[in-house]
């Protein structure tokens, strides 16, 4: 039985080191050194602040900032945050612009739950909102939930975006960024055999593990060589005593963390150097490029045990959706049920978390789906971070998806489907 005076253990680590960082940053900046300057202390008070910032952010939910959007003609208008559905794990909210007619196109951004808030999003969201009325899924930090709320797994996620998909209607566009692409196309098809009139309107699929097999990456290298055996022994934690999720059995955001910096050691040492040395040369500020970045980077959430161990070992490990092998509280789902929904995959060609390769192989097992609802973009020279924000989304990638919206913008009163099969990439 895991303590929890581990996961406390994580948080005291992490705190005692924002209080070195802010006494760094006080003793160092006390206007007394000015009687003996010394370089020493403008780099040791900017240390500090660069410590003390980076390691507040980390237990911090980072706030949307969406306040207002400008239009085309120049107008701004107000933006408000509103929830449409709360569970326990999720809040369906949507971004509601005041002052304008309701946008035609309709757009669930289905943010990843992969150790970051769904505010890692934040540049897509806000892209899409003057050409869209956005919906998103805004999920909570499992530390935050009593057990009482139960177990959550990739199941329930899935049941969670079908709940969601059917709530906002048939006219629905949905957008999966990363981790969730492979359990949205399972939801999708599940609507789809169960009520098909409900399918939405289009499925776009950014980046994310449809078939981790074709084509390996790091992430699918580590899901290879390590069992959920060791996984629950080495990064599996009890919610400690001072939070609401108390005892719940979860993978720490800060663990994850861990693994994110571990990935990219090299560049994140080199980012935080610079950055020390900007501040000591009073060349920093709030919103340079680097807090910007690292204020989201750095701000984790934690996952239940259940459902990184379920993604790791289902979407990883034996590909179930890959395989078209995957089940839903017992039931198979298929791909090929889907009829009426236009799918369109991103992939980067520098994506080294999923490579190329493992996104398009949706289309492949959508065999009902006729040809000319099927498409495709692989974005030069982006990595994964790029296919959803950043300059590749803003000028190439965006005004794709929202042609494609309008593409088949129409309802769909009767498509001629293929005749569905079970076959997938990997039996073809």
């Amino acid at each position: 039985m895991k303590a929890m005076i581990g996961y406390d253990l994580m948080e005291t680590i992490r705190s005692t080191n924002e209080w070195m960082g802010a006494t760094a940053r006080a003793m160092a900046s006390s206007p007394a050194w000015g009687l003996a300057p010394h370089p020493m202390f403008q780099m040791m008070a900017a240390w500090g602040r660069v410590a003390e910032r980076s390691f507040s952010r980390m237990v911090m939910k980072p706030d949307w900032g969406i306040r207002a959007i400008t239009m085309e003609d120049g107008t701004d208008h107000l933006v408000e945050e509103e929830t449409l559905l709360s569970k326990p794990f999720c809040d369906l909210i949507h971004f509601k612009v005041h002052g304008r007619a309701a946008a035609p196109r309709r757009v669930l951004v289905i943010a990843p739950m992969s150790g970051h808030y769904a505010t890692l999003a934040r540049s897509t969201v806000t892209s899409l909102i003057p050409d869209c009325e956005v919906y998103v899924t805004d999920w909570k930090n499992a530390r935050d939930i009593p057990v009482s709320a139960g177990r959550f797994d990739v199941e329930d996620f899935t049941l969670y975006l079908i709940d969601f998909i059917r709530h906002l209607g048939p006219d629905i566009n949905v957008v999966a960024i990363c981790q969730p692409a492979p359990l949205a196309l399972a939801a999708t098809a599940v609507i789809a055999e169960e009520t098909p009139e409900a399918q939405p309107r289009s499925l776009v699929l950014i980046g994310g593990p449809i078939d981790p097999d074709a084509a390996d990456t790091e992430v699918t290298d580590f899901g290879s060589r390590v069992t959920l055996g060791q996984l629950e022994q080495t990064v599996i934690q009890r919610v400690g005593f001072n939070y609401a999720g108390a005892g719940r059995m979860v993978y720490p955001g800060l663990m994850q963390l861990a693994s994110f910096i571990a990935m990219n050691a090299d560049k994140h040492i080199k980012a935080f150097q610079d950055e020390i040395i900007a501040e000591a040369k009073g060349e920093a500020s709030d919103q340079d490029r680097h807090n910007i970045f690292y204020d989201e980077y750095l701000a984790v959430m934690d996952m239940t045990a259940e459902f990184y161990l379920s993604t790791v070992e289902r979407i990883f490990q034996k590909a179930e959706i890959g395989r078209g092998t995957f089940t839903l509280r017992g039931r198979p789902v298929d791909p090929g049920r889907i009829t009426r929904t236009a799918v369109f995959t991103v992939e980067g060609e520098k994506d080294d978390i999923t490579a190329p390769g493992q996104c398009i192989a949706a289309l492949d097992l959508c065999t009902a789906l006729p040809e000319d609802r099927k498409a495709s973009h692989l974005e030069p020279g982006a990595g994964h971070y790029g296919i959803f924000a950043g300059k590749s989304w803003r000028n190439h990638i965006r005004p794709i998806l929202l042609d494609f919206f309008d593409k088949f913008s129409a309802p769909v009163s009767e498509v001629q489907p293929k005749t569905p099969t079970r076959r997938s990439r990997r039996a073809a």
